[in-house]
């Protein structure tokens, strides 16, 4: 009786499984639906400007954390610290309380979509109660930037990336040590 090596039996086993993966995959949504994921957030492989549809934060032992949830892929981000912050298109002063402010700005990104309604759920203006990050706005949706304010009491110390499945930029704000 001729028999395959276990080796070579892998090896067409794991190539017939794959290929009925792909196969099963291809036919479970029709191609005008399919948009190719990006494999790293600075990839320009999705057709759709993405949407920012939330901002959280959370207090933890040595960090406040500021988390925007992006439905797409997440856009480049520039975070700067600014005087003062304002909100885009009017230019009227944001009234969040605090001495020193960080801009974050989302390009390209909207916070609406292409019937203009708001997919964004989360705060506009709120105070924050933790031991750096005293409160945030979200300061814009205008021309492909969305824009958020952060204030602090003293001048932050911060750390920012992104994070994927789900997409979201982070912001992380260090401070001593409160557990």
């Amino acid at each position: 009786m001729n028999r395959l090596h276990p080796i070579r039996r892998r090896q067409l086993v794991a190539l017939v499984t794959g290929a009925l993966l792909t196969a099963g995959v291809g036919l479970a949504a029709p191609a005008s639906a399919r948009i190719q994921a990006p494999e790293r957030a600075t990839d320009r492989t999705w057709t759709q400007t993405p949407h920012v549809v939330n901002a959280r934060w959370g207090g933890h032992c040595t960090y406040d954390r500021l988390v925007i949830d992006v439905r797409g892929y997440v856009p480049e981000v520039t975070v700067r610290r600014t005087a003062k912050l304002y909100y885009d298109g009017s230019g009227k002063p944001v009234p969040l309380a605090g001495k020193y402010f960080l801009e974050i700005r989302l390009h390209p990104a909207q916070a609406h979509n292409d019937a203009g309604h708001s997919v964004y759920k989360g705060p506009k203006l709120l105070k924050i109660y933790l031991p750096k990050l005293k409160g945030i706005a979200m300061t814009g949706d205008y021309e492909g930037y969305v824009t958020f304010g952060a204030a602090f009491n003293t001048r932050p110390e911060y750390k920012a990336f992104k994070l994927h499945g789900p997409e979201r930029f982070v912001l992380d704000v260090k401070h001593a040590n409160v557990c």
